[in-house]
């Protein structure tokens, strides 16, 4: 069932954009998901058509690039193309008037299954009501010069959004340790702490080598800080911007005057990952001023013990894969139809052509879903999915 307006694709400036719209109480927020023009074209120009299609539909939505909150860029080659995206980046945010803060950004290399795309980038916005709350947005920054945040607040609640933070250290254990720590700044100059984090996402470069010490130090780091349950999150392989770190850092949080309700969601056919030593929720429910946010974090193919479930058979772990999520979502009283966005990471990529018919038999579309090649926590996991479900506020609830 859909609960809010059906995913608009719109093709313009040679991209292809998917647009998800939620209309809540207080702001319509927007997920997009752009697709540049085809093969042949390089990095720069396709960023360059990928951000002024961007605009055209901010523009068409009543807002311009200001009114975005965070975004993801998925590169093809970050090495070669970095630069190149961030200028035209840069160019577009320019030609609009340069916007008074810019959103919380994570850039990594995460090839985009789409053949012939050197980038493509998975954003959200708010645009506040005429007659809603108050709006307001200012940038925060911790750590290495491009570890920052977006403080937003609607209403009487506060958020943060944050991308590519990263931490010092010799390893990924020390790294983690230190990339925690400058979290833990950032939300402190927010007026937050690290427990009023409902969802993170952690790119690793050497999944094998590196996964065990992420493991071993975000532990240590939310038993000294009495953290349990843990957020929900995506931990996946994926080389960070910032050249000589192991992995890189994204986070969402959220604070207002009294308790935010939430809790942490699970499904009877797959078991908890502190169980196996991964410190998340299966997913997190969060009452916020403007909608009941289901983060439903990276789920693979796992049975009830933890186990990988049907290793070496592409077609039955994106079945179980799919099932999984949906049993999450069901617990909630949710479904697919109330995905928002999504992002499905894909470790072969010749099987890409059997996920997205897996996709669309069991009905995971009509919204913003970025196909992307990486690495998972398992050699022998060969698919995994993110998402985010909304339902709609009633009235009286999370005030």
């Amino acid at each position: 069932m859909h609960r809010h307006p059906a995913a608009e694709t719109i093709e313009t400036r040679g991209c292809s954009i998917v647009l998800r719209r939620v209309e809540g109480p207080q702001a319509r927020e927007l997920f997009l998901l752009c697709r540049p023009p085809g093969e042949g074209v390089a990095a720069g120009l396709q960023a360059e058509a990928v951000y002024r299609a961007i605009l055209d539909v901010l523009e068409a939505e009543g807002g311009d690039l200001g009114a975005v909150v965070c975004e993801t860029v998925f590169l093809r080659d970050l090495r070669r193309d970095l630069e190149p995206v961030r200028a035209a980046r840069e160019s577009a945010l320019d030609a609009c008037g340069g916007p008074p803060w810019r959103p919380a950004l994570t850039e990594v290399e995460q090839p985009p299954l789409n053949e012939g795309a050197r980038l493509e980038v998975s954003l959200q916005a708010v645009l506040p009501l005429a007659d809603g709350s108050p709006f307001t947005a200012d940038p925060l920054g911790a750590g290495c010069a491009r570890s920052r945040g977006l403080r937003v607040h609607l209403g009487q609640e506060t958020r943060l959004y944050a991308g590519g933070l990263y931490g010092a250290g010799e390893d990924a254990y020390e790294q983690t340790l230190s990339m925690f720590g400058v979290a833990e700044d950032l939300l402190r100059q927010a007026g937050m702490e690290f427990r009023d984090v409902v969802r993170t996402w952690i790119h690793l470069a050497e999944m094998d080598r590196d996964y065990a010490g992420l493991n071993r130090a975000r532990r240590e780091f939310f038993e000294a800080r009495g953290i349990d349950p843990g957020p929900a999150s995506t931990g996946i392989g994926g080389v960070p911007a910032s050249g000589g770190h192991a992995l890189c850092l994204g986070l969402y949080a959220l604070e207002r005057p009294g308790a935010v309700e939430r809790s942490p969601m699970s499904a009877p056919t797959l078991n908890e990952a502190p169980l196996y030593g991964s410190d998340f929720a299966r997913g997190m429910r969060v009452v916020e001023t403007n909608k009941i946010a289901l983060h439903v974090s990276g789920t693979a193919s796992i049975d009830e013990a933890g186990r990988t479930a049907h290793p070496d058979d592409f077609e039955a772990q994106a079945a179980r894969m799919l099932l999984n999520v949906s049993a999450l979502l069901e617990g909630q009283g949710a479904g697919f139809g109330d995905v928002v966005s999504a992002v499905t990471y894909l470790s072969r990529r010749g099987d890409a052509a059997r996920l997205r018919e897996k996709l669309r038999e069991a009905g995971f579309d009509g919204f913003p879903n970025a196909l992307v090649e990486a690495p998972i926590c398992r050699p022998d996991l060969l698919c995994e999915v993110e998402a985010l479900a909304v339902l709609p506020k009633r009235p009286g609830i999370g005030r």
